[in-house]
């Protein structure tokens, strides 16, 4: 490895630790009741705009929303209150697999729609992760997802996917990301006006993290190194990221790695590797 590298290598390396955080810190702070869902996502939405907020302005970046992110605005705020609830009764690694799962799988149906070619190896790779995710959310399988919390997190996925459909192609990464963060404050308002603001004060902290670092610092971190990795490589690296937070959950949340959720893994991670290569 040539010392050019090595920063880039680091700096992806923690932007995958971060996008894992973010469902550890999710899960830590609502597996025992600390916050409500509605709670935590305002307060980690209000952390993340404020941290970008300050990188914004300090880097003289336009962070004014304008109604040209409106979409994107929705989208983010749809990932992040559909997340925050999944994952009131999902495992930390079991919501990460499917969320991951439903990102890509978005990501390639609107290739689609763009008129992108599918290839035979992409197909039998969609179809391959398709009955992974079945057997994990089989009826009757040991510690099966709640259809209703797997939903949520399905519909999670689809708005992030939706998300990065939208800023595909477009500069300014880390601009557009705090006009998007910064947006959704409104929509954060109406959650809390509605359920009210409360948690401990670790659960608390725990939303604060996952804003302000695993969410704004990560996305900052990980924008600065996609210019340096091509776009197979930069999607292929993210099939780590469920590996990451199913090994931090075993060792921070003490969840059990079942048989069923390795073996759905391998499917589901092998699968939409498949469809990253194009032959």
């Amino acid at each position: 490895m040539t010392r050019n590298r090595l920063p880039v290598v680091l700096a992806t390396a923690l932007a995958l630790l971060a996008f894992a955080g973010n469902s550890l810190l999710t899960r830590a702070a609502l597996a025992g009741g600390g916050i409500a869902p509605d709670s935590f996502a305002a307060i980690r939405l209000g952390a993340g705009a404020a941290m970008l907020l300050a990188i914004g302005i300090g880097r003289g970046l336009a962070v004014r929303p304008r109604a040209a992110d409106l979409p994107g605005i929705i989208a983010l705020f749809a990932y992040a209150a559909a997340f925050t609830r999944a994952y009131v009764s999902l495992g930390a690694a079991t919501g990460a697999l499917i969320l991951f799962t439903s990102v890509q799988m978005t990501i390639v149906a609107g290739g689609l729609v763009g008129g992108a070619f599918l290839s035979m190896r992409q197909g039998a790779g969609i179809l391959i992760a398709l009955s992974g995710l079945a057997w994990l959310l089989a009826p009757g399988v040991t510690a099966t997802p709640t259809l209703g919390a797997a939903a949520l997190m399905t519909a999670a996925g689809v708005a992030w996917g939706v998300y990065t459909l939208i800023g595909r192609g477009s500069g300014a990464a880390i601009a557009r990301t705090a006009r998007n963060f910064i947006g959704t404050i409104p929509l954060a308002l109406v959650l809390v006006a509605m359920a009210g603001l409360d948690g401990t004060p670790t659960a608390i902290m725990l939303a604060v993290a996952s804003g302000a670092i695993t969410s704004a610092l990560g996305y900052v971190i990980w924008y600065s190194v996609l210019p340096s990795l091509s776009a197979v490589t930069a999607a292929s690296l993210q099939l780590l990221v469920p590996v990451i937070t199913a090994l931090g959950s075993l060792i921070w949340l003490r969840e059990p790695l079942t048989i069923t959720l390795a073996g759905a893994s391998l499917l589901i991670l092998a699968g939409v590797a498949m469809t990253l290569r194009r032959s």
